[in-house]
């Protein structure tokens, strides 16, 4: 029986390094930084890449391997590489496929640490940066220039959870031979694959929903082989690698994630379904309500519609935090993806850096929340936001 024939879930359980000698059923640690060799000429031809095996722990490690091995069948890639964190993926990602001078198109609506990395340091190597609203795909074209490279977005985004429509970023970058760079952190493999729409690469934070279960750090980009072979380059370098141990802990979660992200949707929904009719709230995004803006767009290529909701209760900074101080079982965390439900400020923690113009053009207001749905009972969850509501 052919491993890639079989289906998302028995390919996160049964993709595996080789047995060792002790027939081990589930894969062992390898916490090791360097590896021996037999004589002086194994060690040569390894380091001259002329025998493909593990080096050093940096460059690759039987527990990193199976976690990217893992994440390229789930995604549909042909190769990646590990990091220490979700960072980590992007900043390598983009510092070794660009050159000085080279322009990135992203949608506005990034991650907090990414806006900074696009605006604070990638002009250190004169790599600018122009961005489109998520509703204004349309004008996606008119920004490109002759050292355009790559097109950049989140999708689900973090934290307004707009979706973008991938297929239509594909083609795009398809036509103008430019890159197509997908955050696939808030879908997960299991809920949506960007390659099939087109995208080059893939990345993850895998201290989210990957990890599920707030323990461990880490990152990974997934796609094309000669891409990959650019970033592995940078990265054997300058050193991001994931470690062992997390990539130990990160491949064993990924046997579970279908089920997580599962339970995850079922309760978010109820949430977001809840919170739309309730008279303390401003407006609730979730992209399986029928009232999200890009509904259509996440039926067509999202199998469920995530684990976050972003919601603005009333009140403005005051209702906000009242809201934050009543919350008594959920979690004031600046993670997600979570077993446990966590409520964001985003406007005050992960998105602060960004300036007041432009929280706002992407909907991040004073009164916005946050929610990363966890596994409790949703009953128990409602009921806790509900009574924290009840005070604003």
């Amino acid at each position: 029986m052919s491993l890639k024939s079989l289906n998302f879930e028995t390919q996160a359980v049964r993709t595996q390094t080789d047995k060792t000698q002790f027939l081990e059923h589930s894969t062992p640690m390898y916490l090791t930084s360097g590896f021996v060799f037999e004589d002086a000429e194994e060690m040569r031809a390894s380091f001259a890449e002329e025998k493909e095996r593990n080096l050093y722990s940096r460059f690759s490690n039987p527990n990193t391997t199976e976690f990217v091995d893992k994440i390229c069948k789930l995604e549909g890639a042909e190769d990646g590489y590990a990091f220490a964190t979700g960072m980590a993926a992007v900043f390598s990602t983009f510092a070794a496929l660009l050159d000085a001078g080279d322009h990135i198109i992203s949608a506005r609506s990034v991650f907090g640490s990414t806006h900074t990395l696009f605006t604070k340091y990638l002009p250190k190597w004169n790599i600018e940066t122009s961005y489109f609203r998520v509703d204004e795909v349309d004008k996606i074209e008119s920004l490109i220039l002759p050292n355009t490279k790559i097109i950049y977005a989140e999708s689900p985004t973090n934290p307004g959870v707009d979706v973008l429509d991938l297929e239509l970023l594909g083609a795009i970058a398809k036509e103008h031979n430019l890159l197509l760079v997908i955050d696939n952190c808030f879908a997960t493999p299991y809920l949506q694959n960007p390659i099939k729409f087109g995208a080059d690469l893939v990345i993850h934070s895998a201290t989210k929903l990957i990890d599920g279960q707030g323990r461990v750090l880490g990152g990974v980009t997934v796609g094309k082989k000669e891409l990959i072979r650019e970033i592995y380059l940078f990265s054997r370098n300058t050193g991001p690698s994931l470690s062992p141990f997390n990539a130990w802990i990160l491949s064993k979660s990924l046997e579970t994630l279908a089920v997580r992200v599962d339970r995850h949707c079922e309760n978010a929904l109820k949430l977001a379904e809840f919170l739309e009719s309730h008279p303390k709230i401003n407006w609730v995004k979730y992209p399986f309500l029928k009232s999200h803006p890009q509904y259509e767009v996440a039926k067509k290529q999202m199998k469920m519609g995530g684990n976050v909701v972003a919601f603005e209760v009333k009140g403005g900074v005051q209702g906000g935090k009242t809201f934050f101080n009543s919350v008594q079982m959920c979690s004031l965390s600046a993670n997600l993806g979570d077993t446990r439900t966590i409520i964001t400020h985003p406007a005050s923690t992960t998105h602060s850096k960004l300036a007041d113009e432009d929280k706002l053009v992407v909907g991040i207001t004073d009164g916005m929340v946050r929610c990363s749905v966890g596994l409790e009972h949703i009953d128990d969850v409602i009921s806790d936001i509900e009574q924290a509501l009840e005070k604003i």
